[in-house]
């Protein structure tokens, strides 16, 4: 109420400064501590990038119940050899995104023998609706090499075999990815690029004789691992066009798990910025080779060995996630594969009770309300503040999100576009003219989602949406996300250590036509 008392308040002020200046700011306020005076400008002229449908994914990870890091043991029964596939709620959770691309594989699929008997799995991806991208093992067949690295061609007479048992079986496989973490110096053990290449084509070749004569083939995906600038260059310049359709890397940036400044990176915005270089770089040599190739970021856990119980599962890690998904969306990253849907401590749901973490909520906002087109996006104000627009999906307008890694501020942040050209004549009004960016309908609502973590604890295991506790119903399903109407005239309010998706259906973008 004390917003709209202001904006009348003000008035014809407030709007003539507006359209004067392209920006400004109504704080409810005014001169205290701790409020911030911002504008967010975005560019809606034309997409910088573009992102898969689907882009948001998660993995299913091999480990079994006594796979421990710094003496605790986080995977319980999460492992694809052992998780509960009856459990309504895993079942739902999944099925809310229509559909949740999920990536199988993880550090032992590089050891693993594949047998036949898949079928309650695959019954269970087909009632989800999910997207299954399956990992192979790359290490059969290799050899020690004089320089430490593993090579010999890739034997590939297992993984055949069970490619054309999936064929046979009728299943939907969206994409084969051959090895994990073996581009670079590996993790564990590492193949080099010419050789990988090879195998990568010996692969594509095995699908294209499998799927022969059929409407649509699964994808082509390598190397999985972390990028390494020089062994990803001559992994593309080794393929040929159209033989690897995605090149995936893994993102680990926050270091192990054990480590206890991982709250403090994480609010750190120079910290964040820092893996801007890797997609900038994978984005610069894939533009370069002339490919048909994309990237995507194929396993992403933030801190590695099984994350941080009360961090990478807490709400404080769905600001480093939700800014990777922002950030890697922006160097043209199709899809952003999150570890885990379930396991460790880096899950988007419990281990145990399989109720969904705050980043399950964060994924699936994202999800529902960013378009796949990318829009540049600028913050002029403190840079706590974590601005990202996109197209708004499947509506009119646009999608912005701001995330505020501030325990102090307030921020009351005005939208405008850059280089607007607003359709039609100015709307004459007695209080104030047609505003830049914001369309003719300026006086209309946009719908707002507010994150916060639970008692305003960074470590809570639970979120709050517009103030109420998201929770599973007693039925399993997941709960309705219901935005709040604001008026089109007044500022976004992103509170101190919250999260805001707007979704503004009256911007004028020429992009989003």
């Amino acid at each position: 109420m004390a917003a709209g008392w202001l904006l009348k308040a003000v008035g014809f002020f407030f709007w003539a400064v507006f359209w004067l200046g392209g920006a400004a700011t109504v704080s409810t306020d005014a001169g205290a501590v701790g409020v911030g005076q911002a504008a967010v400008v975005v560019d809606g002229r034309s997409a910088i990038a573009a992102t898969d449908e689907d882009f948001v994914c998660a993995t299913l990870d091999w480990w079994p119940p006594d796979k421990c890091d710094y003496g605790a043991c986080s995977w319980g029964l999460a492992s694809l050899l052992n998780l509960d596939l009856s459990n309504k709620i895993l079942l739902n959770a999944v099925k809310a995104f229509s559909p949740l691309k999920l990536r199988l594989g993880g550090s032992l699929q590089d050891s693993l023998i594949y047998d036949t008997d898949g079928t309650s799995s695959m019954r269970f991806f087909q009632k989800s609706g999910a997207k299954i991208v399956f990992g192979l093992n790359a290490l059969n067949g290799r050899v020690p090499m004089p320089d430490g690295s593993l090579g010999g061609p890739w034997n590939y007479t297992n993984a055949a075999s069970f490619i054309h048992y999936t064929v046979s079986k009728g299943y939907d496989i969206h994409g084969w990815e051959l090895g994990n973490e073996l581009s670079g110096s590996g993790v564990g053990a590492r193949v080099g690029a010419d050789q990988y290449a090879a195998d990568v084509i010996a692969l594509k070749q095995i699908v294209d004789s499998s799927y022969q004569g059929r409407a649509s083939k699964p994808l082509v995906i390598s190397p999985g691992g972390f990028f390494d600038a020089a062994w990803f260059t001559k992994l593309i310049s080794k393929t040929k066009p159209r033989q690897m359709d995605v090149i995936t890397h893994h993102i680990y940036n926050l270091g192990p798990g054990v480590d206890t400044h991982l709250v403090e990176k994480i609010l750190d915005p120079s910290y964040l910025d820092g893996e801007a270089g890797t997609f900038s770089n994978l984005q610069g040599i894939l533009k370069s080779s002339g490919r048909s190739t994309v990237a995507w970021v194929g396993e992403a856990g933030g801190a590695y060995n099984s994350g941080h119980h009360l961090v990478t599962d807490a709400f404080v890690f769905s600001f480093w996630y939700l800014d990777q998904l922002g950030m890697s969306s922006k160097f043209d990253t199709k899809s952003y594969c999150r570890q885990t849907l379930i396991g460790g401590n880096y899950g988007l749901l419990n281990t145990s009770t399989f109720e969904p973490n705050p980043d399950y909520y964060s994924a699936l906002l994202w999800h529902r309300l960013m378009g796949t087109k990318v829009l540049s996006t600028t913050f002029n104000g403190t840079n706590k503040i974590r601005a990202y627009a996109h197209c708004a999906r499947d509506s009119r307008g646009i999608t912005l999100l701001l995330i505020n890694l501030s325990g102090n501020d307030t921020n009351h942040v005005s939208v405008t576009s850059e280089g607007a050209h607003p359709h039609g004549k100015k709307k004459n009004s007695r209080r104030f003219g047609h505003i830049p960016g914001l369309g003719e309908e300026a006086e209309l609502t946009r719908e707002e989602y507010h994150l916060t973590p639970k008692d305003g604890n960074l470590q809570s295991q639970h979120v709050l949406l517009n103030g109420n506790v998201l929770t599973p119903l007693a039925n399993g399903d997941i709960p309705k996300l219901e935005p709040v109407q604001v008026k089109g005239t007044q500022p976004i309010t992103v509170y101190p250590y919250s999260i805001v998706f707007a979704h503004i259906p009256s911007f004028y973008a020429p992009a989003c036509r």
